[in-house]
């Protein structure tokens, strides 16, 4: 009988804390480079003098970018030192965001965010990849609950300091400051973390794309990465145009936006571990279901609001956005569970890459259907927005109960009975 009390009360090493700091703040910056578009969207379309189509590709260069080179990268993944591997894509991540800070026009742009997502796709799994190396499996749900926080970590610090920098300074500064935070990471990458390679030590002829095919002709496999690719729905089709509703269309003002973006992202990082556990508590599924009724409401709400003061927008945001990480934490939960150990490296490698590119196409889907007439002008078809998201939403949670079927049979039929004492 293995002593659970022992792995409970393990605590981790020095190193481990760095590793689990380092990881958190370089996930911090790579979320935060993608999440400021958003909040930039209202200048950026007025100082580029663009459309909501436009914009609409600005965000979707990065993710599909983003998910071409983590799909073509997923073979080839345990081949090279981890180490070496994060230095080389954290510094072409480092070197797009500064294009993105010194582009001149749209068009310079939009190919800054493609050289950004090139390099930045692959960092989340590599980033996954080392604390599987590193960390055991009775541990392993406590080091991604520290990293994932960089998720709401950006809303509170990064995008309000972002969008202070953006009306002080332009929307350039932004990018200049993910730049300088990322140089300070590389150099601590550089220095302090150890070589990652005993994978390297384990003999493998497998070649990386006959393991991809495998991975991606699995029938159950392909369940969960369509689930996926609906997930993504939400987020890319109602994030990109945020701020240029709420200023437009809400009546706000851009130095309304940091308070905004600031306060759900606390609310964020409290409801977070609480998600998390209540999941654990009522099922994965079931934290899902609840999760997308919150979400489907307050979307439905939200995409018809009219002029709207600030003290009713907070609120409903942060119901919203509690919502959406409900989902998003159960449903991450539930597929995590899917593959087989042998697939587990590929299958999040592909896992990710889907939820780029589909994000991708969901944002570019979402500037065809959003107009803006003129640059102050409303935005229009807002409440069309709605319900496609809340049709996605609702495919999704019958797509999610074929997984969680597969997930319980799976559990069922792999559990060993325990000897008696």
């Amino acid at each position: 009988m293995e002593n659970k009390a022992t792995s409970k009360e393990k605590k981790f090493t020095s190193y481990q804390i760095f590793i689990i700091a380092i990881l958190a703040i370089l996930q911090f910056s790579i979320i935060l480079d993608f999440m400021v578009l958003s909040p930039l969207g209202a200048q950026l379309m007025k100082e580029l003098t663009i459309s909501t189509k436009q914009f609409g590709w600005v965000v979707s260069a990065y993710a599909f970018s983003a998910g071409a080179s983590g799909l073509l990268a997923a073979g080839f993944a345990d081949k090279f030192d981890r180490k070496k591997l994060l230095l080389f894509f954290y510094a072409g991540f480092i070197i797009g965001t500064l294009f993105c800070g010194m582009a001149p026009d749209y068009q310079s742009l939009l190919a800054a965010r493609v050289v950004t997502g090139i390099f930045g796709g692959v960092i989340g799994s590599i980033g996954f990849a080392i604390i599987t190396d590193l960390f055991p499996m009775e541990v392993r749900g406590q080091v991604m609950g520290f990293v994932q926080m960089a998720f709401a970590s950006s809303q509170i610090l990064g995008i309000p300091v972002g969008l202070y920098l953006a009306n002080h300074l332009g929307w350039h500064s932004p990018f200049l400051m993910i730049v300088g935070i990322s140089i300070l990471i590389w150099i601590a990458v550089f220095i302090y973390m150890q070589p990652i390679d005993a994978h390297l030590r384990i003999r493998s002829d497998k070649n990386p794309f006959l393991h991809l095919v495998h991975t991606v002709s699995q029938p159950e496999y392909l369940k969960a990465f369509a689930s996926t690719a609906l997930l993504a729905t939400g987020g890319f089709m109602l994030m990109p145009f945020g701020s240029a509703f709420s200023v437009h269309n809400l009546g706000l003002s851009l130095d309304d936006l940091p308070m905004i973006y600031m306060v759900t992202g606390v609310c964020a990082m409290i409801a977070g571990p609480v998600v998390g556990k209540v999941s654990d508590k009522i099922g994965k599924y079931r934290m899902f279901c609840i999760g997308s009724a919150i979400s489907s409401v307050m979307i439905f709400i939200y995409c018809h609001l009219g002029i709207t003061p600030l003290w009713t927008v907070i609120p409903i945001n942060v119901i919203l956005f509690v919502g959406i990480s409900s989902r998003m934490i159960s449903s991450s939960a539930l597929v995590s569970a899917v593959p087989l150990p042998q697939d587990r490296g590929a299958f999040m490698g592909v896992n990710s890459s889907i939820q780029q590119i589909s994000g991708g196409i969901a944002s570019a889907v979402a500037g065809l259907i959003v107009v803006q007439k003129s640059k102050d002008a409303p935005l229009e078809h807002y409440d069309i927005l709605s319900y496609v998201v809340i049709g996605s939403i609702l495919v999704t949670v019958a797509m999610m109960y074929m997984i969680h079927l597969y997930v319980t049979q799976k559990v069922v039929t792999t559990q060993v009975p325990k000897p008696a004492l």
